[in-house]
């Protein structure tokens, strides 16, 4: 068995240093000649990846910028908005107000003469009822006093002078 020893193992030796330097020189060269363009390809397809990657993220921050833009008028503008509605509410509310009003007050006056005219027309019926039967009464009286001398008509005719005579001077 061969003794280990210490020294031996980390000597520097000149001819194991050249080997070494020969044998990656060539590993070098062989993976150039065969694998390099392979590996410059996979670097250069990733590079371009990473680089897709941020001009994408670039434009997405873009839009999102433009969006949140986009949306901010539209935050502005919609306090203004809300009170143009607000406002118009208002407005239709107060012409629907006075239309309501100018339609009961046409409907009250219509319904005052209305009225109005059923008590005229019941004053007039009650005035020619109450003729009607003060020349009732007058007939009979003036029939009693003349003792039928004159006929009917004639009685009438005199009982609606004194009357119609009578409501005038009222």
């Amino acid at each position: 068995m061969v003794d280990f020893n210490v020294a031996n193992y980390l000597r520097i030796n000149l001819q194991d240093m050249i080997m070494t330097l020969i044998s990656t020189i060539l590993i070098v060269l062989f993976a150039k000649h065969f694998f390099w363009d392979k590996i410059l390809a996979f670097v250069k397809k990733r590079q371009d990846l990473i680089q897709d990657n941020i001009d994408s993220s670039e434009d997405l921050k873009k839009a999102a910028l433009a969006q949140k833009e986009k949306y901010d008028v539209q935050m502005q503008h919609a306090g203004q908005d809300a009170h143009v509605i607000i406002e118009t509410a208002r407005v239709n509310a107060t012409q629907q107000k006075k239309e309501i009003l100018d339609q009961a007050n046409s409907e009250a006056a219509r319904i005052k003469a209305k009225a109005q005219e059923d008590i005229d027309r019941d004053r007039l019926k009650a005035q020619d009822e109450m003729k009607e039967a003060i020349s009732d009464v007058a007939i009979e009286a003036a029939k009693k006093l003349v003792d039928k001398e004159m006929d009917e008509s004639t009685q009438r005719k005199f009982v609606d002078d004194f009357l119609a005579k009578a409501g005038d001077q009222q």
